[in-house]
């Protein structure tokens, strides 16, 4: 137990997988938890927060005015995410309220999760999975289930941060030709180590056999995947989305699909989380994954871990570990 974090209170908004709120009782802190595995309601969220010097919330617990200043003790918001468009960092900024993330170590399990959704989407897995389990299969023909190659293929990444990075890196092993839009170019040496070469977003859209998502969620990014882009790409392409919800028009992706101007989709993340488009649903040429992308024991660990580290650092009066960094415009989309 430590000294300097007694009478201080964390609020974690939902329940945690190991190590849990373990390491901050075991310093000494008080630990208020919704203990039921659910996104609380905005007046059930103010109430716990209203004694707590640091929060512990989801990317589902939206972070706003009403939420900070319904704490006026709070000094660290550590969201368990690499993102953080839950939080207006800003405001807490605003109120001296430092904002933690946890990046790097989802990267590799988010990465293995986007190539599932790749090869899912791509060979219809998906479908046949289900033609096997209804027995409705009736053994292979040569017409059955033909699905789009990814050997060879080219493959469009949008955010070459580090998920996209290694995303790429995977790509190699498939034999791809690489492409890539990112809101800054990276170095020539990064790009040949990478094998990827940088084209612009549009000729991305329209050049990419496999196109996935990578990017942030900002004003400039939100519906970056609209009617105009989807128009652009090939009627055999396949678009993979494991970063936010909110960078496809959902509404504009089933009518590129209900026309056939797109062979199929891998998503993660939805525009309305947990809520999906009704057009989606009944879908063949979707695989839909419940926002799996850093749903690992090693991954999901490692990020309750930073986030405990945080809260300790912030509130032992040192820099947080992985601070969120400061908002900055886009360039037009």
């Amino acid at each position: 137990m430590d000294e300097r974090y007694q009478g201080m209170t964390v609020a974690v908004t939902r329940p945690l997988p190991a190590p849990g709120t373990r390491p901050l009782l075991d310093a000494g802190l008080r630990v208020v938890a919704n203990d039921d595995d659910r996104v609380l309601e905005p007046a059930s969220l103010l109430a716990l927060v209203a004694d707590a010097d640091a929060l512990i919330c989801t990317l589902s617990d939206r972070i706003d005015d009403a939420v900070l200043d319904a704490a006026p003790r709070l000094r660290v918001v550590a969201n368990v995410a690499v993102g953080f468009d839950n939080v207006d960092v800003a405001a807490a900024r605003a109120r001296g309220v430092q904002v933690t993330t946890t990046p790097d170590v989802l990267t590799e399990a988010t990465a293995d999760l986007t190539w599932a959704l790749v090869l899912a989407a791509s060979r219809r897995l998906g479908e046949g999975e289900r033609l096997m389990r209804t027995g409705a299969w009736p053994g292979w023909a040569p017409t059955q289930l033909l699905g789009q190659p990814v050997w060879g293929a080219r493959m469009g990444i949008v955010g070459l941060g580090a998920i996209g990075r290694a995303v790429a890196r995977r790509a190699r092993g498939f034999g791809m030709h690489v492409a890539y839009s990112n809101r800054r170019r990276l170095a020539p040496e990064l790009e040949a180590d990478l094998g990827v070469v940088a084209v612009d977003l549009d000729e991305l859209f329209a050049t990419s056999d496999i196109l996935s998502l990578h990017a942030p969620l900002s004003a400039a990014t939100h519906h970056l995947v609209d009617e105009r882009r989807l128009s652009l790409m090939k009627p055999t392409a396949v678009l993979v989305n494991t970063a936010r919800g909110p960078l496809v028009d959902e509404a504009a992706l089933v009518r590129a699909l209900d026309e056939g101007r797109l062979f199929a989709a891998g998503l993660d993340v939805y525009e309305r989380e947990p809520v999906v488009h009704p057009g989606l649903l009944g879908r063949e040429d979707v695989v839909l994954a419940p926002h799996l992308g850093s749903a690992t024991t090693a991954a999901r660990s490692a990020m309750v871990g930073l986030c405990v580290a945080n809260v300790l650092e912030v509130l032992a009066g040192r820099p947080a570990r992985t601070p969120a960094p400061v908002p900055r415009p886009s360039p037009s989309t």
